[in-house]
């Protein structure tokens, strides 16, 4: 959810391979002799079992951290990358109960009533979750457990602000004032999980308007077309084809991405900047936290299970900030220093009950598309 921000096309494509290489590596070298895993399952010497994980694909995790997985349990991660968490998550409910993995990471709080309507989880209580904030663990039943959270804001281009004089937007409001006309480019919300997270902001910001006088969240996206707005189908797409801050190459000086999105643009710099190049309106931030399930009808309930262990573990937890620059869940994992000091991490976000996003949401979303696409 998220997703490798700020990162140029071609780091991000020269970790996957390193990961790619380093699983084909795991299956061919593992000698797999060692205890791991919740459940303490044993890997025979010699052979090494293979747990699929179901992902988006902005997921990535250190090579070291992958590899001390496998030696430790003998279980070699096989990834199955979809596309962005929605398309992923209605791959998987399509496919439920005969699943293409057994382990799903990706879907967020926005998604969560739809999984569960579609029963795509096995319950699974991770012993791990007694170190996790009891504010993020949103399923009793344990369909979904959390592994990392993040807000979803407006990004904007410092330079080209500075540039022309113009002062950045400190809300949503801004988005639609006339100075701010041809500026902005978002995500479509059907297609794409921050795009989704941030029509969900302007709904919790400004709620439902009025059918007879207008108002409320569809006057504002309605106004947002008239000053020309832009939509792109996915994250990528937008931040680094439309966006013109840091490592997009667009032309549009706001977009839709994430609060650690400038600490990402200043790690992944060559040379590094002092200061990052974009900045976040952390007034227009809305709390994004990213679960994991075992699917139903998973070959290897245990080696699944092991494997929510391990993203819970601290070894990926203080690993994810700088390889995905989301946060972690857990209450003792230590955020690096880059992260911490760049980041933003708003004292208030925006939020909105899970029960209803998921009474309103593909109504929300269908209005939207009528506004904006229409």
């Amino acid at each position: 959810m998220r997703s490798m921000q700020g990162t140029t096309s071609s780091t991000r494509r020269g970790v996957v391979a390193s990961l790619v290489g380093l699983l084909a590596l795991a299956a061919a070298c593992s000698s797999g002799g060692s205890e791991g895993g919740s459940e303490g399952g044993e890997a025979t010497s010699g052979e090494t079992r293979t747990v699929t994980l179901v992902t988006h694909d902005s997921f990535v995790l250190s090579d070291d951290v992958l590899a001390w997985f496998t030696e430790e349990t003998g279980i070699e991660v096989e990834l199955v990358q979809g596309g962005d968490a929605v398309e992923v998550v209605n791959k998987a409910i399509l496919t439920a109960g005969d699943p293409e993995g057994d382990v799903l990471f990706g879907v967020d709080n926005n998604l969560l009533t739809r999984v569960w309507e579609a029963d795509l989880f096995e319950p699974y209580e991770s012993p791990e979750l007694s170190a996790v904030d009891p504010e993020v663990q949103l399923d009793p039943e344990h369909r979904v457990t959390p592994v990392d959270r993040g807000d979803v804001c407006l990004n904007y281009d410092v330079e080209w602000f500075e540039t022309e004089g113009l002062a950045p937007p400190t809300g949503l409001a801004d988005l639609t004032r006339p100075e701010y006309a041809d500026l902005t480019v978002v995500q479509d919300p059907s297609s794409s999980t921050p795009g989704l997270a941030f029509l969900l902001a302007t709904i919790a910001e400004l709620g439902e308007g009025d059918d007879a006088e207008g108002g409320g969240w569809q006057q504002f996206w309605a106004d947002l077309r008239e000053n020309g707005v832009e939509v792109g189908t996915g994250w990528e797409d937008t931040y680094y084809g439309r966006f013109s801050g840091g490592s997009g190459e667009g032309d549009r000086p706001i977009v839709v991405s994430y609060a650690t999105s400038p600490a990402a643009e200043v790690v992944y710099a060559d040379p590094r900047p002092e200061t990052p190049p974009t900045a976040v309106v952390a007034a227009s931030c809305f709390r994004q936290i990213e679960f994991a399930g075992v699917l139903r009808g998973t070959d290897d309930v245990d080696a699944a299970h092991q494997l929510i262990d391990f993203l819970l573990s601290r070894e990926v937890q203080e690993d994810i900030p700088l390889q995905m620059f989301v946060l972690p869940v857990r209450t003792d994992a230590t955020v690096p220093p880059e992260i911490a000091a760049l980041a933003v991490d708003p004292d208030a976000v925006l939020e909105l009950p899970t029960d209803e996003i998921g009474a309103q949401r593909d109504a929300w979303v269908e209005e939207w598309t009528d506004i904006v696409l229409g």
